[in-house]
This record gives C-alpha cells, sequence and structure tokens, in this order.
C-alpha cells in the first residue's frame, strides 16, 4: 500500500484559499462597479441641474409705472381746481382752469386789428378807383396840351404866331406830364399796398397777420382750460391752488398712467450670463405677501445704473477698489393683480428662470 503524500492535503487547501479569496475580489469589483455606475449617473445628472444655474433672483426690484407730468402752456392765475388727490380721471378731464380773461381781452384786440385792416384796404381800394380816374384825366391833358403845342408850332413856323404863345404851350405840357407822373405814382403805391401775400395767394398780407393773431389768442383762450391728456390716477395736487400763478411749461401736478406697469429688476452683472429677452419670470411684492404674478424678460439694459448716474464712477485711480454692477432687467407682468393695485415704487422680488422652465 503506498504511502499518503502529506503535502497534498495543504496544496488543496491552499488552492481552495485562493480560489475563495479570487471570488471574493471579484465579488467585491462587481459590487463597487454596481455602486459607481449609478453614482456616475446621479453625479452627472446634479451637475447638469445644479451645476447650470437654472434661475436668478434679485430683490433689487421695484414696480414702475408711466407718471406724465402736467403743465400750463400758458401764463395766469389759478381760478378752478377740478381734481382731487389720487383721483382717477379719463383722457380728456378737466383738471383745472387758468383765468381767461387776458386772452379774451386778446381775441377782441385782434378782432378790432382784423376790422381794423380790412378798412384800410376798402379805403386804398377806394383810393385806387379815385386815382384811376385822375390818371386817364391826366392822360388826356397831357394828350391836349401836346396837341396844342403842335398847332402853335406850326403856326410859328409859318409866320403867324409869337415865342410867348410857344413858350406857354411847352410849359403847359410839362404841367400835364408832371402830374401824371404824380398821379400814377400814387395808383403805384395804392397797388403796392393791395398787394396779396405770396404764401397766402389772394390774402392781403395785413388782414393775414391780423388773422394769424386771432388764432393765436382763441388757441390760447382753449389752453386755458388744462385736461388730461391720458387716463390714469392724479397725484401731488397739493401743489396747485387757486390763486396760484401758473407758468407755461412748469409742472404743476402728476398723472400715473392707466395700465402699463411693469417691475424694474437690477440685476448682478454675473447673474446675465444665460438670461435673454423672453425668459419667464415670477414677481412677489413685499406689499402683498403670498401673491405671485407671471412675467417674462421685456428687455435687458443697455447700461448699469452707474453709468446713467449724476455723477459716474470714475476708476482710473490708483484707489479703484472693484464692484459688481448691476444692469436694469424690465420684466413685463403677463398675469393679473386682481384688485391689488401696482402701485408706482413697490419693493418686489424677482426671479427670472434662465432655462425657460
Amino acid at each position: 500500500m503506498a504511502e499518503a503524500d502529506p503535502f497534498k492535503p495543504a496544496a488543496a487547501a491552499e488552492a481552495s484559499a485562493a480560489e475563495r479569496r479570487k471570488a471574493t475580489r471579484l465579488k467585491r469589483m462587481r459590487l463597487i462597479a454596481m455602486l459607481l455606475v449609478p453614482a456616475l449617473i446621479v453625479g452627472g445628472a446634479l451637475y447638469w441641474w445644479f451645476g447650470q444655474p437654472g434661475e436668478v433672483s434679485t430683490d433689487n426690484a421695484y414696480v414702475k409705472q408711466d407718471i406724465v407730468s402736467i403743465a400750463g402752456e400758458v401764463n395766469g392765475l389759478v381760478v378752478e381746481v377740478n381734481v382731487h388727490e389720487n383721483q382717477q380721471v379719463k383722457a380728456g378731464d378737466v383738471l383745472f382752469r387758468i383765468d381767461p380773461t387776458s386772452y379774451r381781452v386778446a381775441i377782441q384786440q385782434a378782432d378790432a386789428q382784423i376790422a381794423g385792416a380790412q378798412a384800410r384796404i376798402t379805403a386804398l381800394q377806394a383810393d385806387v378807383g379815385a386815382n384811376a380816374a385822375d390818371l386817364a384825366a391826366a392822360r388826356d391833358d397831357l394828350a391836349l396840351a401836346e396837341a396844342q403845342y403842335a398847332r402853335e408850332k406850326a403856326l410859328l413856323d409859318r409866320g403867324f404866331n409869337t415865342r410867348a404863345r410857344i413858350d406857354e404851350a411847352q410849359h403847359a405840357v410839362a404841367v400835364a406830364r408832371d402830374r401824371l407822373g404824380s398821379i400814377g405814382a400814387e395808383v403805384e403805391k395804392a397797388r403796392a399796398q393791395l398787394a396779396t401775400g405770396a404764401q397766402v395767394p389772394g390774402l392781403n398780407p395785413q388782414v393775414a397777420a391780423a388773422e394769424a393773431s386771432r388764432a393765436k389768442a382763441a388757441l390760447d383762450l382753449t389752453r386755458t382750460v388744462v385736461r388730461a391728456p391720458v387716463s390714469g390716477r392724479v397725484t401731488q395736487v397739493n401743489r396747485l391752488q387757486i390763486g396760484q400763478m401758473v407758468f407755461t411749461g412748469v409742472p404743476m401736478l402728476s398723472i400715473v398712467r392707466e395700465g402699463g406697469a411693469r417691475v424694474e429688476a437690477n440685476f448682478k452683472e454675473t447673474d446675465l450670463a444665460h438670461m435673454r429677452a423672453g425668459q419667464p419670470a415670477e414677481v412677489k411684492l413685499d406689499a402683498y405677501p403670498g401673491l405671485k404674478l407671471k412675467g417674462h424678460v421685456d428687455s435687458i439694459g443697455a447700461g448699469t445704473g452707474s453709468e446713467f448716474s449724476v455723477l459716474p464712477a470714475q476708476n482710473a485711480t490708483g484707489n479703484w477698489v472693484k464692484v459688481t454692477q448691476r444692469v436694469p432687467v424690465r420684466i413685463a407682468i403677463d398675469s393679473s393683480s386682481g384688485d391689488r393695485p401696482l402701485i408706482a415704487g413697490l419693493s418686489a422680488n424677482v426671479t427670472v428662470h434662465v432655462d425657460g422652465k
């Protein structure tokens, strides 16, 4: 009987242990792979979702509305105020009235100027007619004097006349010629005064000037009644009092235009990389907690706020400190605020979904 090899069991045990270790490593590697692949997928998704800015927000935002300043177009004293603070008005409503007395007098003066100009025209026309008759008579007198001179000259040549009579005939011709020239000058002067204007054919310049003055006076009279140019709410009425002097072009009150409310959000320049016009936005107002308004980016400002300040920053100095600039972004409001008015100047919080969601 052959003797058993004492090393075989040990070798077999060692081989079995090696196989178990190899199997364990394979299981571990498969487990790691099973955990790593989903982790990479989840990590990539998280990077895509959070690594790219999906939205940007700012609380440096305010409601804006068009505000129309109302000023008088003529000077005068306020005699009537027809509105009160925060009153809703429609375009064409009377806001206040200016004393019209001086402007009515101006119309009367203009009417008198027109009448005077027309009377002068009538007188000139009469003068032209009379001078025309005198001119015809002067022509006849000159013709008669010249004929008489010719007869006297013929008699003198035949020896039947004296030199004195020839001199008298020559003097008569000269007098008739001078009278004809004088009357002709008067006729031309009258006709020149009756000449029609080049800009308004058929209308005498004097009459045209008087009628223009009358039209200006009538326009100024209508301007003594100041009306609302737009619909909206009246503000700053306390600046307007009865008896107060109004000067042309000086604002007396304001109207906040009806509708057209928008939000001006001042975003940091670092928030603009992915912002585009048309992207959806959400607006929350501090005055109305819980109210969320839908909107969209209407436009992005052409310059930072500092560029349009009264004293723009001068950075070409040695003490320059970099400051993140803000750019005004106009947000158009798409949804209704219901019975909650969008008052100009209200603070807002704006979120823009730069991913378009």
